[in-house]
């Protein structure tokens, strides 16, 4: 009977089904099938035997990498930063969304066009965005810094600002296009809702807290969710080419990423670079299985599955 069922959505919904083949294809090319290439994480991969017949090695590389003082680093950095995009993008997002559902509609491309033309933007370029402004001779902070009678800061080798560098130039990269999703959300709202409110005096602020955000809720938590899922996976552009890759600062911009790519063209431990995308991975679907659990528990509404 229930496959009987299912049959018949298949069919009723066939155009749907067929439209979203190709990325289904994709996903199972680019995503599925390398998933053979795990195994590499137990094995003490090398080249000439192929991974079938390297050697099995059981769980090595990963008390290799857990015995080592870099992968409390590497954990600690990778949840903290993700931590932080997360929760300042979501409240600065938000906040810009809202703001933008109150100014003039003829001033509204304008304003979307400069809030989400830096997330097209590739870290390279971003990162000689930020060097005209952190160089030490010529950049713009410098040059203010001693024009005003103030000693330059050698910003590529201090790690101590780095953590506030990095927070400021995601924020910048990425609320653009976080507002706009936010924004599409609002548009959503049944305008009855606000038109009462007014009827009964409400003010903006009131309407904001008691119909905006209410009303953007499941959207925000269904975002949160999916965020989570990726704390332990970092942004390996934003953490290798904004810090120019300078050991200096490795102590407060090295993430679990940016170790795999050391691993991978500095030494070439195949085996232990998988085996650290395996252990992100695993903890990614932990963390994203388990956040919906608690969303379900409180409002299963506004759970992801």
């Amino acid at each position: 009977m229930k496959r009987k069922k299912a049959f018949r959505f298949f069919g009723r919904n066939i155009e749907l089904f067929t439209l979203s083949l190709p990325a289904v294809i994709y996903i199972f090319i680019m995503s599925y099938i390398p998933m053979f290439g795990v195994v590499i994480a137990f094995k003490n991969y090398r080249y000439d035997k192929g991974i079938l017949g390297s050697e099995w090695i059981g769980f090595k590389n990963f008390e290799f990498l857990f015995k080592s003082e870099t992968a409390f680093r590497i954990t600690r950095n990778t949840v903290l930063y993700n931590l932080g995009y997360m929760l300042l993008t979501t409240v600065a997002a938000l906040t810009v969304a809202i703001l933008l559902n109150e100014i003039a509609k003829k001033w509204l491309k304008i304003y979307q066009t400069a809030l989400i033309l830096p997330f097209f933007l590739s870290w390279v370029v971003m990162s000689y965005i930020t060097q005209a402004f952190l160089d030490h001779d010529n950049g713009f902070i410098n040059s203010w810094l001693a024009s005003a009678g103030m000693e330059k800061i050698s910003w590529y080798f201090k790690a101590e600002y780095w953590p506030y560098i990095l927070n400021i130039v995601h924020l910048w990269k990425a609320i653009g296009f976080s507002a706009m999703v936010y924004y599409a959300g609002i548009l959503g709202i049944d305008g009855e809702l606000y038109e009462a409110a007014r009827i009964d005096g409400a003010k903006r602020m009131q309407m904001v807290t008691n119909i905006t955000i209410p009303q953007l809720t499941p959207l925000i938590i269904i975002l949160l969710i999916l965020s989570i899922g990726n704390m332990f996976r970092g942004d390996f552009g934003l953490h290798f080419f904004i810090p120019n890759n300078n050991g200096m600062t490795y102590a407060t911009t090295d993430i679990i990423d940016t170790y795999i790519y050391r691993a991978l063209s500095e030494i070439a431990d195949v085996s232990m670079a998988s085996a650290v995308g395996l252990y992100q991975s695993f903890v990614g679907f932990v963390l994203v299985v388990t956040a919906n659990l608690i969303v379900r528990r409180i409002n299963e509404d506004n759970s992801l599955f």
